[in-house]
């Protein structure tokens, strides 16, 4: 997915910080225009801009494709993330310029590495297949070390693990007894889950890590903190233990993602993530000749052929600020 803000930049959301469990609230972003479908966006803002190496995280839906706009999000630049494609409903058509054209459908990862350069189009499948468009596009920043890593694709079907009172799908990492094969450059975790009404869980997680809770649907006890629709709840490093609550009496789903704390600071303007300011001049520069460094995507029908970089704003870019990590001891 594409950030298409028109004047890509940092803007404050507000959040609150209750008894170690920190609350970031979404603001909403037009997705392809106006009249455009619009996500919930929770990272990057500006008092956390990631969740170990997590460094974006649109959520959207659900939305009824036969009397809204779907997604239809042309061929766009990539640089030094991976995207992951999670989705609770619908479908999505995946072309990239490596060659690869994928279907994303629910409960299904669908990881793309830009390395030095990719791009890709997304677009939502014909409304009478698949009416209910609802999921969440996030993005995993890789480190220095592998940052200009080729081109790559990954596509993994994980198996619900039964909880008491609910389940949980790990599609990266490890929790619970279920591993994900497929590989990550930094420690990962991403997995949904899923509690019965009423249901409590006491997961046990890697106490180096940090972690977010992406409420989805229904209402969610985060260690005592409540967590509303679209909410997402931090909670730092030095936990062995993560507690969640399902305080309604309809099933509740989240997204739990984690990872050891990332310590590179980043540049990240439109859909590129860099190191500094210079580096994001020079991969606009590239996109806007049509570069090879990015390739093309074929095959994708809709209009403009390849969206066109925002202007860059006239200050210099600068890393934004590691977030504070207070490790519980």
């Amino acid at each position: 997915m594409s950030n298409l803000e028109t004047a890509p930049a940092e803007i404050a959301c507000a959040a609150e910080q209750v008894a170690g469990v920190e609350v970031l609230h979404p603001r909403e972003v037009p997705l392809g225009g106006p009249r455009a479908i619009r996500v919930r966006r929770t990272i990057p803002q500006r008092q956390r801009s990631l969740i170990g190496a997590w460094c974006f995280a649109d959520h959207y839906g659900p939305h009824d494709l036969r009397h809204s706009t779907g997604m239809d999000v042309p061929p766009h630049p990539h640089t030094g993330l991976q995207t992951v494609s999670w989705l609770f409903s619908g479908e999505i058509e995946h072309r990239d310029s490596a060659g690869v054209v994928a279907r994303v459908r629910p409960g299904e990862l669908n990881l793309m590495t830009a390395g030095a350069g990719i791009c890709h189009s997304e677009v939502s499948v014909d409304p009478a297949a698949a009416p209910i468009l609802h999921g969440a596009q996030l993005w995993v920043a890789l480190p220095d070390s592998d940052r200009d890593t080729a081109r790559d694709f990954a596509h993994y079907v994980p198996e619900a693990a039964l909880l008491l009172g609910g389940a949980v799908r790990v599609f990266l990492g490890e929790l619970a007894g279920s591993r994900s094969p497929v590989p990550t450059f930094t420690p990962l975790l991403g997995a949904q889950i899923d509690l019965d009404p009423g249901a409590t869980v006491a997961l046990d997680v890697n106490p180096d890590f940090e972690h977010g809770v992406l409420c989805d649907q229904g209402v969610l006890d985060m260690a005592g903190i409540g967590l509303n629709h679209a909410d997402l709840g931090y909670q730092g490093p030095g936990y062995s233990s993560l507690q969640l609550r399902n305080a309604s009496d309809r099933p509740a789903r989240a997204l739990l993602l984690g990872g050891t704390p990332f310590t590179e600071q980043l540049v990240m303007w439109w859909n590129f993530v860099g190191r500094n300011h210079d580096e994001i001049v020079e991969y606009r520069r590239l996109w806007e000749a049509a570069d090879s460094r990015f390739g093309a995507v074929r095959g994708y029908q809709g209009s403009p052929e390849r969206l066109p970089a925002p202007p860059l704003p006239n200050v210099t870019l600068r890393p934004r600020p590691l977030p504070d990590r207070k490790e519980h001891r």
